[in-house]
C-alpha cells in the first residue's frame, strides 16, 4: 500500500510540474498524491487499482472514460459488456447509487451508495487512476 502511495506522489509530482496547467481539479490532485477517500476503502475491498489488478472485481484503473466492461480481461457479464455506457460521471454516479438499477444483470452484488457526495468523491478519485 505504501509502495502504491510513493508511486501516485511521485506521478502526481511529474505531472503537476512538468506540464504547467494540469487539467485536473484540486481535488483530483490531492487524490492524485495518494489520499484516496474513505468511501473509495468500500470499493478497494473488491477492486485493485493499478492496471491488470485481479481481486473479486475488475481494476479501476482508466476506468473513467472507457466503454462499460472492456477494461482488461475481467469476466464481465453480458449486461455491463452490452450496455452501451461510458463511464463518465454521470454513468458511474447513477451506478454508484445503484448498479442494479443501473445496469440490470450486472454481477456487481454493492447494493449502492446513497450519499451523494461519497459518491463524487470516489468518482474524483478514479479520475487520478
Amino acid at each position: 500500500m505504501k509502495s502504491i502511495r510513493l508511486a501516485l506522489l511521485g506521478i502526481a509530482v511529474f505531472t503537476l510540474t512538468g506540464c504547467g496547467q494540469s487539467g485536473v481539479s484540486e481535488d483530483e490532485a490531492e487524490f492524485a498524491m495518494g489520499d484516496r477517500p474513505k468511501a473509495f476503502n468500500q470499493c478497494a475491498s473488491c477492486h485493485g487499482i493499478a492496471p491488470g489488478a485481479k481481486l473479486i472485481g475488475p481494476s479501476l484503473a482508466g476506468v473513467v472514460g472507457a466503454k462499460a466492461g472492456h477494461v482488461g480481461d475481467y469476466a464481465y457479464s453480458s449486461a455491463i459488456r452490452e450496455s452501451g455506457l461510458v463511464w463518465d460521471e454521470a454513468s458511474l454516479d447513477a451506478y454508484l447509487t445503484n448498479p442494479q438499477a443501473a445496469v440490470p444483470g450486472t454481477k456487481m452484488s454493492f447494493g449502492g451508495l446513497k450519499d451523494a457526495q461519497k459518491r463524487a468523491e470516489i468518482i474524483g478519485y478514479l479520475k487520478t487512476l
